[in-house]
């Protein structure tokens, strides 16, 4: 299957690092003209020399801007005219007991982990109906499912992530836009290998300590180990193609079989 985004425009939100850079690199890769976003202007304009570096001739934008506020949004908007593929990739996360989280922390993870990605899908989902294709995602997690006693507030906000996608799918029905959820499992990431260390000893080499979180805190995974970046963003890349059309609407799960369920 030849996947070929050619001739259209991509943006990823908190594409800096991590999962968001790695589907950053795929969509270049499929030839889509790729628009890094991160909060600082420093930190995109990096990422963006990596992009460049990794996939050479690649057509690259750097968008910065914080998108949780209605400022940042704004500021991308101007930045951006038409975008084809929407990805709300952009989140935050961390442990804390349940009973500890205040009203301004939970406030907190609904404007990244939500609101960012609703007022970005209201920006541009209207010109993807009226050229009648694109393509949104939000990056979702196995939290959303499963939530965790340690993070309930970031598993809370990834469950409204799958009401979103399904309300705005419904919203393009018969456009030619899709609308869809990835649910991404417990992934290799920087900002994860901190939060390992927030729950495993410190002292203990990164391979032991990843097999030790995963033994101890997601027992659940089938796959055993942590999920690595390229392997969220083939999906994605995947889920914006033109292959892709009949699916729409969808939580589809690229999570190591984390989550106990034979439906999607």
């Amino acid at each position: 299957m030849h996947l070929d985004l050619s001739g259209k425009t991509a943006l990823v939100t908190g594409s800096t690092q991590g999962i968001g850079e790695a589907i950053a690199v795929a969509l270049a890769r499929a030839g889509a003209r790729t628009a890094v976003n991160g909060r600082k202007p420093e930190a995109v304009e990096e990422a963006v020399e990596r992009l460049r570096a990794a996939v050479p001739g690649a057509d690259v934008v750097a968008a910065p801007g914080d998108v949780s506020t209605a400022e940042g949004a704004a500021a991308l908007e101007a930045t951006m005219s038409n975008v084809d593929i929407l990805i709300n990739n952009v989140g935050i996360f961390g442990s804390k007991p349940a009973l500890d989280i205040t009203d301004d922390e939970w406030r907190r993870y609904f404007e990244v982990n939500v609101l960012a990605a609703v007022r970005l899908t209201r920006t541009f989902l209207p010109g993807m109906k009226e050229r009648g294709w694109g393509r949104v995602q939000y990056i979702a997690s196995d939290s959303a499912v499963v939530i965790p006693a340690e993070m309930i507030h970031y598993g809370v906000s990834k469950t409204a992530l799958l009401g979103v996608s399904r309300g705005f799918a419904k919203e393009a029905a018969g456009s030619g836009v899709t609308v869809n959820c990835v649910i991404a499992g417990p992934t290799h990431t920087g900002g994860v290998e901190d939060f390992v260390y927030q729950l495993v000893d410190r002292s203990l080499p990164w391979e032991e300590a990843q097999r030790e979180f995963m033994r101890l805190h997601r027992p659940q995974s089938l796959l055993g180990r942590l999920i690595e970046p390229e392997e969220i963003a083939n999906l994605c890349v995947y889920l914006a193609s033109p292959q892709a059309s009949a699916t729409t609407g969808a939580a589809v799960r690229v999570d190591g079989g984390y989550v106990d369920s034979i439906v999607p």
